[in-house]
């Protein structure tokens, strides 16, 4: 690899649309702990507040990468990768942390466990048809359900503390979660009937 290859990965990965996917996975830990210390540790609810303003610009960031990478024609293998990742680690560790933390809880569990296997279908199915060099296109639908999704986990990371502000905060969210779950399984069925085709395909071939 030249130097001129090099320069350009490197350029390229620390191009706006990455960074601020870096900034979405960076979020995480701080959401999480938040979460965690006034969940388990019983700190101030005031922290679950400053959970919902990290996640919620953690959420703008999976719009504004991909907004400026075309617009700035900054689209790169790197950050098709990466983007996708970022979004299931985000919503995953949230997922997790909010069952810890008993606002999933009872049935909803099972809308965070369809969401969650959806997730790990999908990212079978994607390397799968990476390696047949198939390439899978987000429907509107899938959008769609990544934006309840979000709504969903940000009325349930303000949880108790919302609840004092507005007494549904909670029960919204928990309706989202359910809408999203619903939609998850439909897209997930869209994407499990593709990779079905090419491997009928593959294996004909």
């Amino acid at each position: 690899m030249n130097i001129a290859t090099t320069r350009g990965t490197t350029s390229r990965a620390m191009s706006l649309p990455n960074i601020l996917t870096y900034g979405r996975i960076a979020a995480i830990p701080v959401v999480v702990g938040c979460i965690y210390a006034q969940s388990i540790m019983d700190y101030p609810l005031w922290l679950r507040w400053v959970a919902v303003a990290i996640f919620i610009g953690a959420a703008v960031t999976d719009y504004l990468d991909g907004y400026y990478a075309r617009i700035w024609n900054q689209q790169s293998a790197f950050g098709r990768m990466l983007d996708p990742i970022a979004d299931k680690l985000l919503v995953a560790s949230c997922l997790l942390m909010l069952a810890a933390d008993g606002i999933i809880h009872g049935w909803s569990l099972w809308a965070a466990i369809v969401i969650l296997c959806r997730e790990i279908l999908v990212s079978g199915l994607r390397e799968y048809l990476a390696a047949l060099r198939v390439s899978v296109p987000v429907t509107k639908l899938a959008k769609w359900k990544t934006t309840v999704q979000l709504v969903a986990i940000g009325f349930l990371l303000a949880g108790p503390a919302g609840d004092e502000v507005v007494s549904v905060v909670s029960l919204i969210g928990l309706v989202l979660l359910w809408a999203s779950a619903i939609l998850t399984m439909y897209t997930g069925y869209d994407y499990f009937r593709a990779g079905i085709h090419h491997l009928i395909k593959e294996d004909e071939g």
